[in-house]
């Protein structure tokens, strides 16, 4: 007769940068849930990561349906984190200065 006393633990852990990272890989929360929510099955989310193990993935979408609001939320914290950071690098980097320099650079190499 199956019993069910086993505590079960998350396969998800959290990096030095915050960033929630599903098993033992570099796999993070949000690409697991991403591909969840545009229909991707686990084993497409499986074979699309092939580091991560198939039961990784269940227990990962599990933990979302049962704490959705708490994953939304980090979710949305994590998209203003990087709009920010995109921010910061636009500020920083010139990009159309840079794509100038790359085209000026090819028309160099390539007069016609």
């Amino acid at each position: 007769m199956l019993t069910v006393s086993h505590t079960y633990v998350l396969p998800l852990s959290t990096n030095s940068h915050g960033t929630i990272l599903v098993g033992n890989t570099r796999v993070t929360l949000d690409t697991v849930i991403f591909s969840f929510n545009q229909g991707a099955t686990s084993e497409e989310i499986a074979s699309r990561y092939p580091s991560l193990k198939l039961s990784d993935v269940y227990s990962t979408i599990a933990f979302y349906l049962g704490h959705q609001q708490e994953v939304e939320e980090y979710l949305q914290q994590r998209q203003q984190k990087s709009l920010e950071v995109r921010k910061q690098n636009e500020l920083r980097f010139d990009t159309q200065g840079l794509r100038d320099r790359l085209l000026a650079r090819q028309a160099a190499k390539h007069p016609c």
